[in-house]
């Protein structure tokens, strides 16, 4: 008898000792929780090229190469490469990936996605000029382009250039749209409109190296306080962007941390070059004139930016210190309104998606158009309307924002001011100008870097002169995160590489 209870009193011992153990254990965080302005407009990689849908698709699919924080090249699904001639570049692709439902990536799959990319409005302008695809075999493609393209590797890297499965496709042309499937570190697992965005770990992800958690979820949180107030409680790991009034709180929190770096971003109000009176140089320039914009940076940015000299920025390849902003000259400003027949103003509107920023920074150019006689109105719209309206030109004025998200000038200024690109594609002001067409034109199909950067300095001469934009700033980006929250590197036009991110206590 003694010997049952000593064996049953060891058995207990062992039993609390083990719970014990079990419930003290630290739990292990799986959930990544980033709240930012705004959500994906589309989760088909080769229909979505808005920010927020970048950095969701960017995870769910893979391209043949990839770009860093940094803007440099690596190697993605190609593991390899090698210039053939002036317009054929040859792929090694990787062995062994699969597309998150099954399906094999092959060489077909390349070729197919392509041609797609070239069938898409929303994207065609950001590939190569590709004259064709060709399959060596399975694991090796030729791309041909057209010309000779200097900027080829750069816009391969383009988040929106990603690899979708030929078999997928071809039994169900919308798949993506009732569920993205790629080849990506991460897989999709459910989208509340409105609210969230959850993907879930690829452990079959061919770089180890990204430490990502086994979840990220987006959640759309448009109020700039909200999402600081989200890092503060802990319910929110990363927020993006921070707005500057509480960029100073999230640095003096010991548990939080303040993530910064210059951004190749351009921040500006376009104007439609198909409405009058916004059709007339006169009147845009004098637009220009009206508006102060260091007080823009001061009051919206905390002072945390640098007024635009041109409409790409410094550190793009093929920006020009030639060029310079319009003067704050209210005078300067009356004089063209009178000149162009506006003496006594005209009314308009300027169209902006919700968020705190926004409004206050359209509240702020309000106030200066008001000085020359201009009524502004300010219409705000969800995401999702601000870009459908722009698209399709019915807007008078817009805010807008343009990353250079292959670090070349050709996708700075071929996408905002080709006359082909006019709309969806970018060219939201619908400005048109035959020579800057020409330069783009050249400058795209120019191998050698220094003739190509005299092209693009002329053509943004051309385009300042015409004044299609209120040049604002560039902005430095900054992201508030827990102090716990490693791997994070600021990419400068906001696409993040989540994927990379873990958790040090």
């Amino acid at each position: 008898m003694l010997k049952k209870i000593l064996v049953v009193l060891a058995s207990m011992i062992l039993l609390f000792t083990g719970c014990g153990e079990k419930n003290g254990a630290k739990k292990v965080k799986e959930e990544l929780i980033i709240a930012q302005d705004g959500e994906s407009k589309s989760l088909d990689i080769h229909q979505g090229n808005d920010s927020f849908s970048l950095r969701a698709n960017r995870l769910i699919y893979s391209r043949l190469v990839e770009a860093d924080e940094n803007m440099q090249i690596h190697p993605g699904l190609a593991e390899s490469w090698q210039q053939l001639d002036d317009k054929t570049m040859q792929f090694k692709l990787r062995k062994g990936i699969k597309f998150h439902n099954g399906d094999d990536f092959t060489a077909e799959d390349v070729k197919f996605s392509f041609e797609r990319m070239m069938n898409s409005p929303r994207i065609a302008f950001v590939l190569p000029p590709i004259e064709r695809i060709d399959i060596v075999d399975d694991y090796t493609v030729n791309i041909v382009t057209k010309t000779p393209f200097g900027p080829l590797l750069a816009h391969l890297s383009h988040p929106a250039l990603g690899m979708v499965s030929k078999k997928l496709l071809t039994e169900n042309p919308e798949a993506l749209k009732e569920k993205p499937i790629g080849t990506g570190s991460y897989k999709f697992k459910e989208w509340i409109y409105g609210d969230k965005l959850v993907l879930e770990k690829n452990e079959d992800f061919y770089d180890k190296n990204e430490r990502g958690l086994k979840y990220i979820i987006f959640k759309n949180v448009v109020e700039a306080s909200n999402r600081a107030i989200g890092l503060e409680t802990g319910e929110i790991d990363i927020a993006t962007p921070i707005s500057s009034v509480d960029e100073e709180n999230i640095k003096n929190n010991p548990k939080l941390q303040l993530l910064t770096k210059p951004s190749i971003s351009y921040s500006y109000i376009g104007m439609n070059m198909t409405k009058a009176p916004l059709n007339d140089i006169r009147v845009r320039k004098a637009i220009n004139y009206a508006i102060d914009k260091q007080a823009i940076i001061d009051v919206i940015l905390n002072g945390n930016g640098k007024i635009a000299t041109s409409p790409i920025a410094p550190g793009v390849f093929g920006f020009t210190d030639k060029t310079k902003n319009y003067e704050y000259n209210v005078e300067k400003a009356k004089e063209l309104m009178k000149e162009a027949g506006y003496e006594n103003g005209f009314t308009t509107s300027i169209l902006v998606f919700s968020g705190e920023a926004n409004t206050q920074t359209a509240e702020i150019v309000q106030a200066y158009l008001k000085e020359i006689g201009i009524d502004l109105k300010i219409e705000i719209v969800e995401v999702s309307a601000y870009w459908d309206m722009t698209e399709r030109g019915v807007h008078n004025l817009f805010l807008g924002s343009w990353g250079v998200v292959t670090g070349d000038a050709d996708y700075g200024l071929y996408a905002m001011y080709h006359s082909s690109a006019k709309g969806g594609a970018g060219n939201r002001d619908f400005y048109e100008n035959e020579k800057v067409d020409e330069l783009l034109d050249k400058a795209k199909t120019e191998i050698d870097p220094e003739t190509r950067k005299k092209l693009y300095e002329e053509a943004q001469i051309l385009i300042v002169n015409d004044a299609p934009d209120v040049m604002l700033y560039n902005r430095n980006l900054t992201v508030g995160a827990q102090k716990y929250i490693k791997g994070l590197g600021i990419h400068p036009v906001t696409l993040y590489n989540f994927a990379t991110v873990y958790i040090e206590e």
